[in-house]
Order: structure tokens, then C-alpha cells, then sequence
């Protein structure tokens, strides 16, 4: 069977017992932002994605106090891939099923990995803030700075396990993959290990089962305020941040010039009537308009980034062009919708 079609009948098969927990709602009366929904998370518990659907529960809530609590239901398989094919065939939907999603599933997407469906084949709904790449190890680690870890992959990259959400080409395999880069050596060389979200990850650092977490911060935040052992040495932004992260030098503070931002929001089916859309995409703006946001954001660990509607729309095309060049840089194969 060819690879993409096993990659395709992959995305729909995998699911198949899943499906009867996560049929499309009914049409709701009314505005769906204040009756009983769902925020799909696309992956394990402990990651990126379950931390979205966290903060946009919390952030309705403030603004839509009489509406139920958004519901947190797990749908694994693909970092995202999974869930984006039932949205986009309509297995899983309707206007009360929202789905996490990240730069890294725009990353996916601009690679073809979600199937064959196109970027319209949802309606993106808001950005809720960014996060940021980190390169973290072990407490334990015998690398206590950036340039400790540049210099070993600099000796011999293989050397080097590094554990992360996602495959070759998920948005944390590119963060390890220009990492090896800048250390002047080829990154086919490194060596890579998949893990269904990045609280598994953390769990296999924290048994020293990998050696460097190319993640993101909030999630390694999340695990360090919960005794994981961690040491965080580069955050991947351009200029140091504030917060938890404000003794954390970035990368090119340490002569690696490596930036990735990795922004949350939410998307629905591109099924959903139009008067859905714009009741949800008005409920993020006032979401993210409400006087206690902003620190509810910082609580989550993410950074200021707002985008709804049209704005929203663009920046996830610009985006995924710019992920396709970045693909084709390194060499990753693009499937076609």
C-alpha cells in the first residue's frame, strides 16, 4: 500500500471505537458560547493543547458566568491529526465542539500531515496568547548551559536523545533540527524520540530516558511547579521574557540564533452555521478583552497574542506558507491535500 495512502486510511481508521464518545452536538439554540460545549484536546494530558482548553474554559467563565463549565475531553493520535479529520469529515463537530490547536498543528498542516484537507476545511475561532520554544534537560544534567549541549552535538550530534511531542517534522523536531544546525553539524544525524504530547516527554526526562527536551515553556513550567526535576537552558524568543522565565536566557543571548514562538487558540467545523462563528469569535474578543485576562493568561503561562476573524484567517495562511519554505529547507516531505 502506498505511504500516503496508509498515512490517510491511518487517520481514519485509528479512531473508529473513539467515535461514539465524541459525536457531533446538536444545534443549539440560541448562542452556543453560553450553553454546554466541549474544547477538544488533540493529544495526552499534561501538554500544550490541554493547557488551551484549560485557559479557554477559565477565560469564558470570567465573561459568560452563567454558561456551564467548557467541558476537557482527550481525543489522541497525531499531535492534532486526528481530531482535524473527524472535524473536517464531520465525524466530530457542531457549534459546541471547540479543538486546541498550535502553531505546531499549523506546522503539521503546511506538511500535509493532517490529510487531505486544506486550512478552510475549519473556521479558526481566536488566539488565546503564545508560548515559546525552550531547550530544557534534566536537572542532573552534566549540560548547565545552551553552549554545554551545542558543543556535545558539535562532537557527534547522535550523541544527543532528544524527546519530544510529535514525529520527524512536528514543530519540536524542528526546534532540535535547527538546534543541531547552528551547531555547524547535519541534523539527519540527531536522534529523535516521538512521544504523544509533550507530558509524556517531560515524564521520559524526568527518568532520564532522553537527554534534551525541545519543548515548550508553559508545559515545563507546568511540570516544574509540579517537582518535576528540569533545568531549563535557552528560551527560543528575541528577547528575554518576564514572569517564571525572566532568569532564563534565550538562545541568541547565547550566541544561538533560534526564535520559535508557538501560539494556542481554537478552531471549529467549517460546518458550523455563521451565526456560531461570530457568537463564538465574540466571546474570545470579550474574553480577551475582560479586565482579569491578562493575568489568567500569565497563570497559563502564555504571552500576549490576540487574533479573531479575518486577522485571525490570514496569519494562519502566512503561516503556513512560511512553514512549507521551512519544510522544503530541511529537507521534510510535503503530502498535498
Amino acid at each position: 500500500m502506498p505511504l500516503q495512502t496508509t498515512r490517510r486510511h491511518a487517520l481514519r481508521t485509528l479512531p473508529a471505537l473513539l467515535l461514539p464518545l465524541f459525536a457531533p452536538r446538536a444545534m443549539a439554540a440560541g448562542d452556543p458560547s453560553e450553553d454546554a460545549a466541549d474544547c477538544v484536546i488533540p493529544a495526552k494530558a499534561g501538554g500544550g493543547f490541554a493547557l488551551t482548553c484549560a485557559l479557554a474554559r477559565d477565560a469564558l467563565q470570567a465573561v459568560r458566568p452563567a454558561r456551564p463549565p467548557l467541558g476537557q475531553r482527550y481525543l489522541p493520535g497525531g499531535i492534532g491529526a486526528v481530531a482535524f479529520d473527524r472535524i473536517a469529515t464531520g465525524k466530530l463537530g457542531g457549534p459546541g465542539t471547540l479543538v486546541a490547536f498550535s502553531s505546531g498543528s499549523l506546522l503539521n498542516l503546511a506538511q500535509g500531515r493532517f490529510g487531505p484537507h486544506a486550512p478552510s476545511a475549519v473556521r479558526w475561532i481566536a488566539t488565546l496568547g503564545t508560548d515559546y520554544g525552550v531547550i530544557a534537560v534534566h536537572r542532573d544534567s552534566p549540560y548547565k548551559r545552551l553552549q554545554d549541549l551545542v558543543a556535545a552535538l558539535r562532537q557527534d550530534p547522535s550523541r544527543i536523545a532528544f524527546g519530544a511531542g510529535g514525529t520527524v517534522g512536528s514543530q519540536d523536531w524542528v526546534k532540535a533540527a535547527l538546534l543541531v544546525r547552528a551547531a555547524g553539524r547535519d541534523h539527519k544525524a540527531m536522534r529523535f524520540v516521538s512521544f504523544e504530547g509533550g507530558g509524556d516527554a517531560l515524564g521520559a526526562l524526568q527518568g532520564k530516558h532522553v537527554d534534551a527536551f525541545p519543548g515548550d515553556a508553559a508545559e515545563a513550567l507546568q511540570a516544574m511547579a509540579g517537582g518535576a526535576a528540569v533545568r531549563l537552558l535557552a528560551v527560543l524568543s528575541a528577547q528575554r521574557l518576564g514572569g517564571a522565565l525572566t532568569g532564563v536566557p534565550t538562545a541568541r543571548e547565547q550566541g544561538i540564533d533560534l526564535v520559535w514562538p508557538t501560539v494556542r487558540g481554537l478552531y471549529l467545523s467549517a460546518d458550523v452555521p455563521e451565526p456560531a462563528v461570530r457568537a463564538w469569535v465574540q466571546a474570545f474578543r470579550e474574553a480577551g478583552a475582560a479586565p482579569g485576562f491578562a493575568a489568567l493568561r500569565e497563570q497559563h503561562g502564555l504571552y500576549p497574542f490576540a487574533l479573531t476573524g479575518a486577522a485571525l484567517d490570514d496569519y494562519v495562511q502566512a503561516q503556513i506558507k512560511g512553514y512549507q519554505q521551512l519544510a522544503d529547507e530541511l529537507g521534510l516531505r510535503r503530502w498535498k491535500p
